[in-house]
C-alpha cells in the first residue's frame, strides 16, 4: 500500500516537473511573488536575530548584576524628549558614592562623557602619526572601573587612586584607537593629544564585538578612551552627561534595585507617588525592551512578506486554472484509461506545491547569499526555523491556492473533456 502511494506520488511529481519545464517563462513569473516573500523572511529573520544576539552579548558584557542609571530614560525613543525629562538635573559623583555605600551594592562607578567641548563641538584626538579624529568616545571615570566587567584590560594597567586624585593626564584606550593611532607600535607609554592636552597611554582594553558597521565610528564600542574623572573635567569643566554603573552583590540584584531606587528618590527629592526623575535598567530589562521592539518590527515585516507570498499564491491559482482549461482533453484521456478523481486532484496539487516549493528554494538560496552581504554591515544570524518556515510556507501556499483548480480538474466529466477542442 505504501509502495503504491509512493509510486503514484513519484509519477505525479514527474508529470508536474515536465509541465513546469514546458512552461518555463510562465512558471517563473508565477513564482516571482513567492521568491520575494521567502527572501524577505530570510533577510528580516537573519538581521533581527543577529542584532538581538549582538545586543544581548554587548549588554551582558557589563555583567548580569549590573544596574544602569541615567537622568534620561534609557532605551529607544522617537522624537524630542519631554520638557520634564530635559529639565532633570544630572546624576553626580556624590550619587555614585552614596550608591556604593549601600549594603546590597558591590561597587558603583560614574562615567562622564566629554566627547564634546564647551561649545558643543567634538574634541579632537591627535596622534604622533598625524591622524586626527573627532569620533572617539571620551569618558572620565574612577579607578573602580577595574571592579566592573564593563571593560577587560588586555595590556598595561588601570589608572591608580593617586592618579585619579591628582587628575593625571593618563588614559586607557580601546583596540580601535590602537588600530588608528598605533598600528605598528606598542601604545603603552606613548602619548595622544586630546583637546590639545597630551595624555600618556597606560593601558589597552580588549576589543568589543561591533554592533553596526565597521570600526572607528560613534557606534564602535572599542573606539573609546577612558581617563581619570578629574582630567576629563579639565577638558570640559561644565560636563554633566554622566551615567552610573552599579554592580549588585551576588544574589542581591532585586534588593539592590529597590535600595538604589529608594536612595535616589530621596537624594533627587522625588515627591511621594510621583514617577522617578531618573532611569534605572538592568541588562535583562534592556535586552527585553530591545527584543520587544525588534519583535514588533519582525511582525510588521512578516506581514509584508506574507503579501508577497499571497500574490504568488494568487498567481499560482490563476495559472493552474489556465492549465486546467488547456489540459481538459488530457484530463479526459487520463480518466478514460482509469484515473480516479483523487489521482487528478493529487496531480494538480503536486504541480502547484512543486511550483511554489521551487520558488521557495530559489528564495532561500538568494536570501542566504544576501545575508552574507548584509553581514558586512549588520550583525546577521540565520536561525534554523527561518529556512524551514520559508520552505514550508511556500509549499503551503501552493497547496492552499492550488486546491480549487485541482478540485475543478478532478470533477471534470471525462466524456465532455474528450469532446473539448
Amino acid at each position: 500500500m505504501v509502495r503504491l502511494l509512493g509510486s503514484r506520488f513519484y509519477e505525479n511529481l514527474m508529470m508536474a516537473l515536465d509541465t513546469l519545464r514546458g512552461n518555463k517563462l510562465r512558471s517563473f513569473l508565477t513564482i516571482f511573488g513567492v521568491v520575494v516573500g521567502v527572501i524577505t523572511v530570510m533577510l528580516i529573520s537573519s538581521i533581527i536575530s543577529g542584532i538581538n544576539v549582538a545586543v544581548e552579548k554587548q549588554v551582558e558584557s557589563f555583567g548580569t548584576r549590573s544596574i544602569f542609571l541615567y537622568k534620561f530614560n534609557i532605551g529607544f525613543t522617537t522624537g524630542r524628549r519631554s520638557r520634564e525629562e530635559r529639565m532633570r538635573k544630572p546624576l553626580t559623583v556624590e550619587d555614585s558614592n552614596a550608591i556604593k555605600n549601600l549594603p546590597s551594592i558591590e561597587t558603583s562607578v560614574p562615567f562622564l562623557d566629554v566627547s564634546n567641548n564647551y561649545w558643543g563641538s567634538k574634541i579632537l584626538v591627535t596622534g604622533r602619526n598625524g591622524k586626527s579624529s573627532s569620533s572617539v568616545q571620551l569618558q572620565g571615570t574612577l579607578p573602580d572601573i577595574e571592579k566592573t566587567t564593563s571593560e577587560v584590560l588586555m595590556q598595561g594597567r588601570w589608572f591608580s587612586q593617586s592618579e585619579s586624585d591628582e587628575k593625571a593626564n593618563v588614559c586607557l584606550i580601546g583596540m580601535s584607537v590602537v588600530d588608528a593611532y598605533f598600528p605598528y607600535t606598542d601604545p603603552i607609554g606613548e602619548e595622544l593629544e586630546i583637546g590639545g592636552t597630551p595624555f600618556r597611554v597606560i593601558g589597552v582594553l580588549e576589543k568589543k564585538e561591533q554592533l553596526f558597521g565597521g570600526g572607528g565610528g560613534n557606534n564602535d564600542q572599542s573606539n573609546v578612551i577612558y581617563m581619570p574623572l578629574g582630567a576629563a573635567l579639565k577638558l570640559k569643566p561644565n560636563a554633566e552627561d554622566m551615567f552610573i554603573l552599579a554592580v549588585a552583590k551576588e544574589g542581591m540584584l532585586e534588593k539592590a534595585k529597590d535600595d538604589v531606587q529608594d536612595l535616589l528618590r530621596v537624594r533627587r527629592q522625588v515627591p511621594f507617588g510621583q514617577p522617578n526623575n531618573f532611569s534605572m535598567e538592568t541588562a535583562a530589562s534592556i535586552i527585553e525592551q530591545f527584543k520587544s521592539i525588534t519583535a514588533g518590527v519582525a511582525a510588521a515585516m512578516i506581514v509584508i512578506s506574507s503579501i508577497g507570498l499571497m500574490i504568488g499564491g494568487i498567481g499560482v491559482m490563476n495559472i493552474m486554472l489556465v492549465s486546467v482549461t488547456e489540459r481538459t482533453r488530457e484530463i479526459g484521456i487520463r480518466k478514460a484509461i482509469g484515473a480516479k478523481q483523487s489521482d487528478i486532484l493529487l496531480q494538480f496539487l503536486i504541480e502547484a506545491a512543486t511550483l511554489t516549493g521551487f520558488g521557495g528554494m530559489v528564495g532561500l538560496l538568494i536570501g542566504w547569499l544576501l545575508t552574507l552581504l548584509v553581514k558586512l554591515v549588520l550583525p546577521s544570524y540565520v536561525p534554523l526555523w527561518a529556512p524551514i518556515a520559508g520552505f514550508f510556507a511556500s509549499v503551503g501556499i501552493g497547496l492552499i491556492f492550488g486546491l480549487w483548480p485541482a478540485w475543478k480538474a478532478a470533477r471534470l466529466d471525462p466524456i465532455e473533456s474528450l469532446r473539448y477542442e
